[in-house]
């Protein structure tokens, strides 16, 4: 079903001129509209109660409890949603946006409190094979939890390679493995048979992720839930990615003399490949 952006673009131009200003505020200021009343939005678009009503009905909503509804729904859902209003003081956004980081930074270490960092780290540290799966903007944040665990442990990998299946690296899973996936919102359709497929597997599951996905936390060995809100119109990682450098600086500090030694023996190689830049 089409959000309510969506639905003023589509009629724009076939509104009135006090409809017209009323959708430029509902599409100026949505972070607000989960709060906002018609009257308030009345106010704000110097229009009539009536007004506001009558657009809301040529939108497919009954009234402005529904419209609210559906923007909570939306937010939570992850939806880039373009707050025109918080662009236009600089400043004050960048206010408004270390605040929100950091209350996810703090939500999301919040999760790993209670003996879960401990337990996250543990089943890092003894793997056999850990094998790192997200998709869509996951994929980044799995890649990079990769990308950090490989310097101090080996068999670490991302599945599955582009243009593969994923059900070849599914196969074959032991009870000393784990299985990462990194679920934050938005995820794929067939998201709940992965976890189900997994759960029935002999392999550990780790799943980080945000809020959205409690109902699958039953299914996983241990649940990460990360904090993505954004005071903009994208979800904020970079509670994910400090999340990430925490659990594996964990697990290199589990196993340090041969994390050291795996580190040393990598800038070996990358000297060896004169892969890396240099500076002086």
């Amino acid at each position: 079903m089409p959000h309510i952006g969506q639905r003023i673009n589509r009629c724009y131009s076939e509104l009135t001129q006090q409809e017209q200003r009323v959708a430029d505020i509902i599409l100026d200021h949505f972070d607000d509209l989960a709060v906002y009343n018609g009257t308030e939005l009345a106010r704000l678009a110097n229009v009539s109660k009536a007004t506001v009503t009558r657009l809301f009905k040529r939108l497919g909503f009954a009234n402005a409890r529904e419209v609210k509804a559906h923007a909570r729904e939306l937010r939570s859902q992850g939806v880039p949603l373009v707050n025109a209003a918080a662009d236009q003081d600089a400043p004050q956004g960048f206010v408004a946006h270390l605040a929100r980081e950091q209350q996810n930074l703090t939500r999301s270490l919040h999760s790993l409190a209670d003996g879960k960092f401990d337990e996250v780290v543990q089943l890092l540290e003894h793997a056999r094979h850990i094998k790192v799966l997200g998709f869509r903007n996951s994929y980044a944040v799995a890649l990079h939890l990769r990308q950090q665990l490989i310097q101090c442990r080996p068999q670490v990998s991302v599945i599955p390679q582009p243009g593969q299946a994923l059900s070849e690296e599914l196969t074959g899973l032991g009870a000393d493995d784990v299985v990462i996936v990194v679920g934050i919102r938005r995820r794929p359709v067939w998201f709940s048979r992965l976890m189900t497929q997994l759960e029935q597997s002999p392999a550990a599951t780790l799943l980080l992720a945000d809020g959205t996905a409690r109902g699958h936390a039953a299914q996983a060995s241990c649940f990460v839930e990360l904090a993505v809100d954004s005071v903009s119109a994208f979800d904020s990682y970079a509670a994910a990615m400090s999340v990430v450098s925490v659990i594996a600086n964990g697990v290199l500090h589990r196993q340090m003399r041969a994390g050291r030694t795996r580190i040393a023996d990598i800038n070996d190689i990358y000297a060896s490949l004169d892969e890396l830049e240099h500076h002086h």
